[in-house]
């Protein structure tokens, strides 16, 4: 534990670092730090450079980074709680009912209502509903069983895929819109997304944080926490449908972005160990990193290697040509 406040304390500033970075480079040209500093210091409601760092990258990058936050602090959780260093926030198949959700309101007309908010309520609601049919699906005898509820969690989550890709085909010229989400979009950030995402991740992480203790003595087995008198049973609920509301609230926003809340608690264990309560944090910091530094490669990355493309990439292309590779460098070398 004496090193957990250090290397976080690095990856906190390496996340300011990153989104300073992300501020200042972008598709309408490369802006110097004192020019970004001096905006920051002015506050909103100029032109120029002042709209694009108060409206378009500020946003976004605080978006982003929240995100990628949410999705390393539920794949620490869930891989604690399902002892699977595989699991991660589309385990329970809650990612593919948020998605599900979030293009039923895009297909439906109403994405933008409630201020903009109408995608993240379909999602969350959605969501929801994809755990308890998970949830429904893996009890036995009242009691609900780990290994039931992972292979439930698949299963849902193909046969939710499988709606995904029947409602893209019936989307007929919203179709694209519809691909574009299912794939990472982060080009419609905006504040009132910012402003449902912090006290999601803020909440959240302080939840599941005072759950750390618990998490660590079930890394053992169930049998050992039941003895040192942890309620197991009360633990998985509490995880899962904490997890699933971060998880939901995620998804509904950018859509459906891989590989983070997977890669993210396997670095913060290679740094820290497997105690839960300095991985945790570390997970939750390096999930921001990495969605920055994806959403950022999506943005310019193409024109950096001397593409000309018009438009960006989808940010869960990079964030899964990023994360494959990045895990199986972390499995061989744990090997």
């Amino acid at each position: 534990m004496a090193r957990t406040l250090p290397i976080c304390g690095a990856l906190f500033a390496l996340v300011i670092a990153v989104l300073v970075a992300y501020i200042r480079i972008g598709s309408q040209g490369n802006h110097s730090f004192e020019l970004i500093w001096n905006e920051l210091l002015r506050g909103p409601g100029g032109d120029g450079a002042n709209v694009i760092v108060w409206q378009i990258r500020l946003p976004r990058g605080l978006m982003v980074a929240l995100v990628g936050g949410l999705l390393g602090a539920v794949g620490s959780a869930f891989q604690a709680l399902f002892r699977n260093p595989l699991a991660d926030p589309y385990i329970v198949g809650v990612s593919s009912g948020a998605a599900v959700g979030g293009a039923a309101a895009l297909l439906l007309g109403f994405a933008d209502s409630l201020g903009g908010m109408g995608m993240i309520l379909g999602g969350f609601v959605a969501g929801l509903l994809s755990l308890l049919i998970v949830v429904a699906l893996a009890q036995r005898r009242a009691v609900l069983d780990i290994n039931s509820l992972l292979l439930a969690g698949v299963t849902v989550g193909t046969l939710l895929s499988a709606v995904l890709s029947l409602m893209l085909l019936m989307s007929g010229h919203d179709s694209t819109r519809v691909l574009s989400f299912l794939l990472g979009h982060t080009s419609d950030a905006s504040w009132q997304k910012v402003a449902v995402l912090f006290p999601a991740l803020v909440i959240g992480v302080a939840l599941l944080y005072r759950r750390t203790r618990e998490l660590n003595v079930l890394a053992v087995n169930s049998a050992t926490a039941q003895r040192l008198g942890v309620n197991v049973p009360r633990l998985t609920w509490f995880v899962l449908i904490v997890g699933t509301a971060m998880t939901a609230v995620a998804v509904s926003t950018v859509g459906i972005v891989g590989f983070v809340g997977l890669v993210a608690p396997h670095i913060a264990r290679r740094l820290l160990g497997v105690d839960w309560r300095a991985t945790f944090p570390a997970a939750t910091l390096i999930g921001m990193v990495t969605m920055l530094v994806a959403d950022l490669i999506a943005q310019r990355g193409i024109n950096w290697f001397g593409g000309n493309l018009v438009t960006e990439v989808n940010v869960g292309i990079i964030a899964a040509l990023i994360g494959a590779p990045s895990l199986l460098i972390l499995m061989r070398k744990a090997g």
